[in-house]
């Protein structure tokens, strides 16, 4: 007995938005002199992103803000309460249209029997999953998960529960919505790490079903998951509830805390799947730097790992829905030679938390 990903949605806010559009509301908001100016552009250029999305339109203007203040110091800074007030606002829509996305318009909701939902930057009670179980006529005895505060790698998490669940009730279908608005948290104070996670993170949501069945489609099979921790990088990720939103570590050794222990996760993998050859790899775009270490590690190139790239360049570090986004994107390049071959997921998250996740492809 097996667990399926039958069908995969994404969805974006309608605001979009240029790393250049970006840098000049950074630029005003951290009130940098010339000099951090010019600094602060090649961090941006080096990202490997192009463009994000944000539910905040604020980003697109020089002026005339409608949820941060419009004082030169952006004082009073927004507080946690009126950050948690946006993802109230927004976070419900956003997650029904990465559902419609994914599933068809005459899908039958009452036969989904789980839903997962996922989330680090919002949480409030009742809360998304019951929201979404009324946008989307879902059956209110529905049973129902929530995972939260993990982070990037959080998906993964879903997709083990969604797994279990398959194996052990046969005949499941498990919704899972992961949806993040990481823009709502941003942090004006001028540090390193607020600097690095301005220029890397948007907001995105993504929805996929799981099924004990393949269905009549081309789908991916879930052959196992794997993880460890790297003490080492515990003080170089983080993400905590502070005063005036979530608060982001996000330090610059982190490439080369995963370069190190990515090593000790690959041997682990190859003892537990000898023989097995990765032909397709989802690779969580945490930044340019990680990616270029993954492929470094895993001896590909980046063309081999160009789902990644193109997520990140298009949609930047949406936290738990990217790695989701990434998979999508494979999925529209499968063909029938795909059929059965194997793909390696990886993500990464605070602890320091390597995530693996390995799939095989189920043509139709």
């Amino acid at each position: 007995m097996s667990a399926y990903i039958t069908s995969i949605g994404t969805a974006n806010p309608e605001h979009q938005v240029s790393q250049g559009d970006v840098l000049a509301f950074m630029v005003k908001a951290h009130q940098l002199n010339p000099q951090e100016a010019d600094h602060l552009k090649l961090l941006y250029r080096a990202t490997g992103i192009h463009s994000r999305y944000t539910v905040l339109e604020d980003y697109l203007r020089k002026e005339g803000f409608t949820f941060y203040p419009n004082s030169e110091n952006m004082e009073p800074f927004p507080n946690t309460e009126e950050r948690g007030g946006q993802f109230m606002l927004a976070a419900c829509d956003l997650s029904v249209a990465a559902v419609r996305d994914c599933l068809p318009e005459d899908f039958d909701m009452h036969t989904i029997t789980h839903l997962i939902v996922v989330s680090c930057t919002g949480m409030y009670a009742p809360g998304l999953d019951i929201d979404l179980i009324y946008q989307l006529g879902l059956n209110k005895t529905i049973e129902r998960t929530g995972i939260n505060f993990m982070g990037c790698y959080a998906a993964f998490n879903a997709l083990k529960t969604a797994n279990a669940i398959c194996l052990s009730q046969p005949g499941s279908k498990v919704l899972i919505v992961c949806t993040e608005l990481c823009s709502i948290h941003f942090q004006k104070e001028k540090t390193d790490d607020n600097l690095l996670a301005n220029a890397l993170f948007g907001d995105g949501s993504a929805a996929v079903l799981v099924e004990s069945e393949p269905g009549e489609k081309t789908a991916f099979k879930i052959n196992g998951f794997m993880c460890d921790l790297l003490p080492d990088g515990q003080d170089e990720m983080a993400w905590k509830i502070g005063n005036f939103g979530f608060e982001m570590k996000l330090s610059s050794y982190v490439p080369g805390i995963i370069k190190d222990g990515i090593q000790q996760l690959l041997v682990r993998l190859r003892d537990s799947y000898q023989n097995l050859d990765f032909h397709h790899y989802i690779i969580h775009p945490g930044g340019k730097k990680i990616l270029q270490v993954i492929e470094e590690q895993l001896d590909i190139t980046k063309e081999q790992n160009q789902s990644a790239h193109h997520v990140l360049r298009h949609f930047g570090n949406m936290s738990s829905p990217t790695v989701l986004f990434v998979l999508k994107e494979l999925s529209g390049r499968i063909v029938a030679s795909d059929d059965e071959k194997s793909i390696l997921g990886l993500a990464f998250g605070p602890g320091l938390t390597l995530e693996s996740m390995t799939l095989e492809v189920a043509y139709k």
